[in-house]
């Protein structure tokens, strides 16, 4: 059986500020069956093309709201959700973004429901083209 597709193939891109590439993005679904509080959302690791991706440059983007990985342990207003089956931006802050052409992509989600006594990780990988 394949795997579900939590990547939108159509949306990994650079990101632009004034006029400067300033990193890049890309769009993923959440990992479990329920949508879910950005409160628990332990982690998101991400690799790209063997490289890892430092937490503080991570930015996570739900609603039309921005968050770090930090602020969303803090965030339980219901209007800031990942609802399952919604893609939700993921922003890597990374002077010049990534170079045109291909590119692998490995992104581990770390999530803590209240109620089980373990936190649920996924890894999923894909390649794209920028």
């Amino acid at each position: 059986m394949a795997g579900r597709v939590v990547f939108n193939p159509q949306a990994f891109a650079n990101v632009e500020k004034d006029g400067k590439t300033v990193g890049f993005s890309f769009e993923t679904k959440a990992q479990y069956y329920r949508g879910i509080t950005l409160s628990i959302v332990r982690d998101i690791k991400i690799n790209i093309d063997g490289e890892d991706v430092k937490r503080e440059d991570i930015r996570f983007s739900v609603n039309g709201e921005t968050f770090t990985l930090e602020e969303m342990r803090t965030v339980i207003d219901s209007d800031y959700r990942w609802e399952f089956g919604e893609y939700a931006v993921v922003t890597v802050l990374k002077e010049g973004g990534l170079s045109k052409g291909k590119h692998h992509i490995k992104a581990l989600q770390v999530i803590a429901p209240s109620y089980m006594p373990f936190q649920i990780e996924s890894m999923n990988e894909a390649d794209f083209e920028i």
